[in-house]
């Protein structure tokens, strides 16, 4: 590298530097999944079978002035989309637990 500038042999170097940390992180992280796979396959085989449940049917409470809940709704989602209300089509709103 005597006849190449400083600049060029930094930047090649440290560019260099980070693909083969990235490359050898990519072969870690295969060796692990190889590794994990192998020895959870053998525990996973000790282990008894998990009970299977069923998750319970979530009830919907009534919003209470569900008129003025659309409306608090739909003037923030035009606000932050920039539009008017009258443009927003909603067709339906559901409780996110």
């Amino acid at each position: 590298m005597a006849g190449m500038p400083v600049w060029l042999s930094t930047t090649l170097l440290g560019l260099g530097t980070v693909f083969v940390g990235l490359i050898s992180l990519i072969f870690i992280i295969r060796l692990m999944s190889f590794l994990y796979g192998l020895f959870a396959g053998k525990s996973a085989s000790r282990a008894p079978a998990p009970a299977s449940t069923t998750a319970p049917a979530a009830t919907s409470e009534p919003i209470e002035n569900r008129q003025q809940f659309v409306a608090a709704v739909s003037a923030a989602i035009a606000t932050v989309m920039g539009t008017e209300v009258s443009g927003l089509r909603i067709t339906s709103i559901k409780k996110v637990k």
